[in-house]
């Protein structure tokens, strides 16, 4: 093309055409190619290396890239990460507790029917199993009691009725009752009381 563009003389462009086997398009095209920085796209480049990782690895690398950018936002969140592990599932005892007494509740169905019908049930159970029952870890309160803070309360209420019953007739009782405590923290297994099994065997 440089010398396409210094030749002046009539005809000799023409003569460098043929002499190529180019048509006179074709340096058009170039020409305007050149003015848009595209000819830089033909020249060779060197060798695309071929990605030696396996499909499972460039999965794996993938699914980290997610789970650092996870990480990230759940730290912008200001939520820290937990891991439930088999037989430790010490991450979040009321949901763990919630899901084993809905998981083995005999009015559980084998089946819904629908996504409905599954909702329809988990709406009156988990009512009554918040609002109702009576739950041994938390001082036989319901979690709605000590979500709301009335559990003190309750267990005040609860104490003047056990003395005013020890009082009617003591000797009914081997030793003067009291309500149940309310823990101030809920474990399914705490790691303070497996550190010292381990350490005791």
């Amino acid at each position: 093309m440089a010398e396409c563009d210094r030749l002046t003389e009539s005809g000799a462009k023409g003569a460098l055409l043929c002499r190529e086997g180019l048509y006179s398009t074709h340096i058009l095209d170039w020409r305007l190619a050149r003015d848009h920085g595209a000819l830089q796209a033909l020249e060779p480049k060197p060798p695309v290396r071929k990605d030696a990782r396996s499909p499972a690895e460039k999965e794996a690398e993938r699914l980290r890239r997610e789970n650092e950018k996870l990480a990230a936002e759940l730290a912008d969140l200001q939520i820290t990460r937990s891991h439930s592990r088999p037989k430790t599932s010490n991450d979040n005892p009321y949901s763990e507790a919630a899901f084993k007494t809905l998981k083995y509740c005999p009015a559980f169905p084998e089946w819904f029917g629908g996504i409905d019908d599954a909702r329809a049930f988990c709406e009156a159970f988990f009512t009554y199993y918040d609002h109702e029952h009576r739950h041994s870890g938390i001082g036989l309160h319901t979690p709605a009691s000590v979500h709301f803070g009335t559990a003190e309360q309750i267990r005040a209420q609860r104490a003047v009725t056990l003395e005013a019953a020890y009082q009617a007739n003591p000797g009914r009782f081997r030793r003067r009752p009291v309500p149940p405590a309310i823990p101030a923290t809920a474990w399914i297994n705490d790691p303070g009381k497996r550190e010292m099994q381990v350490q005791n065997n």
